[in-house]
């Protein structure tokens, strides 16, 4: 009975030890947000910002998740190209830019290879197999296991590691997306780490932060998400108020400039944009006033105005933040000046 009592209270506190060390780690889990474990939201953070970043070629095969290794040919509006570096890209960009109310398509040529999410390569045989890896970006996508790629990192930065008794056991210094990726997808159930703050990263509209903790990173992601659905939302606009300015023709309604609205100046002309990025206005007497025309987006909208051989339709030449507009009427604002706005209204 003596043996058994005292079997009994080695075993018990054992438990306790076990219990109280276990206890240990998820307090000090809890209460340092800089612990992370495999399944932790620092982990997928850091991983799905080291992804590889297909979006680059995105106006060649429409997939964020992968990109097209070249060289490759395919045929950009019916026009046959051969895609040999990304220098060439610009045929394929100028080809869209042609007209801006068609619709662009890319027919890609089999076989070629891909560069995946996670930095793999693969061989594309038929449509068949490149559906398959547009599929599963989609999914990725719309699960939020896709990259994230409106923040970047600084590199290099250094990871801390821990065993599950919370001792340091060593360091690894981290010097590109792909090695990141490569920790953060096989980090083990067996082990702890903690990011070395601070570290330096850049979001989406180009702002430049320093991260001093996981709580600041989640903030910055969460940020710079927000950012970049704003300026998806801007290309999406951007792309609805060309179809305006193609389909219509306008009067200026209003041109403001020092306090002075001088709409007057204009009230004779007809504005009519061209598909090609022409724009002319013609007066009563067919008087023709020249200039080309472009629409971008940041997170913004912009209407860039370069009339030639007029005074007044000079002043009219700015980059235009379009603050509002609708099938009539396009309100802009100076992108320098906010008190100089030019209004366009459809006749």
């Amino acid at each position: 009975m003596k043996n058994l009592k005292t079997i009994t209270g080695v075993a018990l506190m054992i438990l306790i030890c076990f219990t109280s060390c276990q206890s240990e780690i998820d307090d000090v889990q809890g209460q340092n947000p800089n612990t992370n474990s495999a399944n932790s939201t620092t982990t997928n953070n850091l991983e799905r910002t080291s992804m590889y970043d297909g979006s680059f070629d995105d106006f060649l095969d429409g997939a964020s998740c992968s990109s097209i290794l070249l060289p490759v040919s395919a045929k950009v509006n019916g026009v046959q190209v051969s895609i040999l570096s990304q220098l060439d890209y610009q045929q394929v960009i100028s080809i869209f830019g042609q007209f801006n109310n068609d619709q662009d398509t890319v027919v890609l040529q089999f076989p070629f290879k891909v560069k995946l999410s996670n930095y793999t390569e693969a061989t594309v045989n038929n449509q068949t197999e490149y559906n398959a890896i547009l599929n599963a970006c989609t999914s990725a996508e719309a699960s939020g296991e896709d990259a994230i790629s409106s923040v970047n990192i600084t590199f290099p930065i250094t990871i801390l590691t821990y065993n599950l008794s919370l001792q340091q056991t060593g360091s690894v210094v981290i010097t590109s997306e792909q090695q990141l990726y490569a920790y953060m997808s096989n980090v083990s159930s067996t082990e702890l780490y903690s990011v070395k703050y601070p570290i330096s990263v850049t979001i989406a509209d180009g702002t430049k932060l320093t991260i001093s903790s996981d709580a600041e990173l989640q903030a910055a992601i969460t940020a710079s998400l927000k950012t970049d659905a704003a300026m998806e939302a801007a290309v999406e606009n951007s792309k609805k108020l060309e179809a305006i300015l193609v389909n219509g023709k306008f009067k200026v309604d209003s041109f403001v400039s020092a306090g002075v609205n001088s709409a007057t100046n204009y009230k004779d002309y007809t504005v009519d944009f061209a598909n090609n990025l022409s724009v002319s206005a013609v007066n009563l007497l067919n008087t023709t006033v020249n200039g080309t025309y472009a629409v971008s987006s940041q997170v913004d909208v912009f209407l860039n105005l370069n009339f030639s051989g007029n005074a007044s339709f000079l002043l009219l030449n700015n980059k235009w933040k379009v603050t509002s507009f609708t099938a009539s009427t396009i309100s802009m604002q100076s992108s320098t000046n906010a008190a100089v706005t030019l209004v366009l209204k459809q006749i």
